[in-house]
This record gives C-alpha cells, sequence and structure tokens, in this order.
C-alpha cells in the first residue's frame, strides 16, 4: 500500500494554448503570457510534489530492494525530465510567436 499515493495529489498544470502571433491582439498576447507564467508556476509546484510523493512512498516501503529504489529513481527522473521538457516547449513555442506578432506589428 502506497500511503504516499493517497496523501499527495499531483496535478499536472493544464497546457496552455499559444495563439498564432501574425495574427493575435496584443491583449491575447499579453493574456497567453500571463498564463505561460502561471503554467510555469504550477510546474514547479507540480514537480516539488512528485519528488515529495516518491520521498513519502520510499518511506513506507518496507525493505526497499537496491534495484526496485533503482527502478523508482528511473521512473520518477523520467516522469520529471517529461514535464520539463513539456515545459521548455511550451515556452519555445510561445516566444516564437511573440517574434512573428512583434514583426507583424512593425509592418
Amino acid at each position: 500500500m502506497f500511503v504516499g499515493q493517497t496523501v499527495f495529489a499531483c496535478d499536472y498544470p493544464s497546457r496552455v494554448t499559444v495563439p498564432n502571433g501574425a495574427t493575435a491582439s496584443k491583449e491575447e498576447m499579453v493574456a497567453t503570457s500571463r498564463q505561460v507564467k502561471e503554467f510555469q508556476a504550477n510546474m514547479q509546484l507540480y514537480l516539488s510534489c512528485i519528488v515529495d510523493e516518491e520521498k513519502a512512498a520510499r518511506v513506507m516501503i518496507e525493505d526497499l530492494q537496491p534495484e526496485v529504489e533503482q527502478q523508482r529513481e528511473e521512473m520518477l527522473n523520467k516522469k520529471y525530465n517529461a514535464a520539463v521538457e513539456d515545459e521548455e516547449k511550451l515556452v519555445a513555442d510561445f516566444n516564437a510567436e511573440i517574434r512573428a506578432y512583434k514583426e507583424n506589428a512593425s509592418e
């Protein structure tokens, strides 16, 4: 039984929809900027949560075998890294659309 699984509610943040910078309004871009910042803050909470959740789960497991601990560590790392990659992709996508917006606005 993993008590840590029920103690923590690590909710993955909702993905932000990035508007097309070439056609978006200034208001849309500003609102999306706020949403991206909120996503990033929520992602940090999520990452902390999954690490804390795993620590709590390991405490609850008696006689944790080294190979099981290694498997758990690998799974945590995959989950963590995938979330970081998702955040980085969102920021890169938004930055690309900001550039498109600025190019369109300067024409």
